[in-house]
């Protein structure tokens, strides 16, 4: 019997358990059938509470899609994570350092209930992406459906790409974002991001991530959305992202920085199933 809680940051939604006080050994198929939405409990992703690898972190945090593959990053669900560790009072800081595959981030609970996460610092080198690409490029190109589409590139500790659209509502998400997602020109799959520019400090978003479709929301997403704005000098430094699920706030200070993304997180139930 495994005790979980179901929790969502602006409706991208997560299955949390506490693996530290419960022995977890779950297999791809197992948490496929934990994501079916009609004959399991239903998620984006699937998060693990996990006790740290570093001795100057507090836990460590596994993602997994709901394909069953294991991600490196995942920004909804890092504050998610923090409201978890905290309801739960496997820690009393309001700042939470975790381990993960893509490093360390900062979770802190901010006194307004929002939380703020320290997303770490963009990668934007093709093979740090990884991009096949010979070099950096303010623009990539790929064909997909018949059509060259051209993208920003930047890795958050995942890989994105980013187009930019005049009309998100009729933007083809499905049919591109899958296309691309699983280009050969993405070595490990990426997320696809369609981003509007209302302003220089709002934009609309929606993306398709890797393993999972599209979401109503993807934190490392509107990171990687507003770092590639930035840098095309079409946004400011604070940035709100409005996506189908709600709003984030991005802010970032420019190349060698870190991005710092803050929105809320919510638990929805909490429950207990056999496999």
């Amino acid at each position: 019997m495994i005790n979980f809680t179901k929790m969502h940051g602006l409706g991208n939604d997560f299955v949390v358990i506490d693996a530290i006080h419960q022995d977890i050994a779950l297999t791809a198929e197992q948490i496929q059938a934990l994501s079916d939405r009609h004959f399991g409990i239903g998620f984006d992703q699937l998060l693990l509470v996990e006790k740290p690898v570093s001795d100057n972190a507090d836990f460590k945090y596994r993602i997994f899609n709901a394909d069953g593959s294991e991600v490196a990053q995942c920004g909804n669900g890092a504050r998610c994570f923090a409201r978890f560790v905290h309801d739960k009072k496997l820690s009393d800081k309001n700042e939470i350092r975790v381990d993960t595959n893509a490093g360390q981030l900062l979770l802190c609970l901010d006194a307004d209930g929002q939380i703020t996460v320290n997303m770490g610092i963009p990668r934007h080198q093709p093979a740090e992406i990884p991009l096949l690409a010979e070099q950096e490029a303010r623009f990539y190109t790929a064909t997909v459906n018949g059509i060259e589409r051209a993208f920003g590139a930047v890795s958050m500790g995942n890989p994105h790409a980013v187009i930019q659209v005049n009309d998100i509502k009729n933007a083809p998400v499905a049919e591109t974002g899958e296309a691309l997602e699983n280009h050969p020109i993405f070595p490990e799959r990426a997320n696809i991001g369609f981003m509007q520019i209302v302003d220089r400090s709002h934009i609309k978003l929606r993306v398709f991530e890797r393993g999972a479709a599209e979401t109503l929301a993807c934190g490392s997403g509107a990171c990687a959305a507003v770092v590639i704005g930035i840098e095309h000098q079409l946004l400011e430094r604070d940035v709100r992202v409005e996506l189908p699920g709600g709003d984030l706030r991005i802010s970032w200070a420019g190349r060698g920085e870190p991005v710092y993304m803050t929105g809320p997180a919510v638990s929805v139930f909490e429950g207990s199933i056999n496999l």
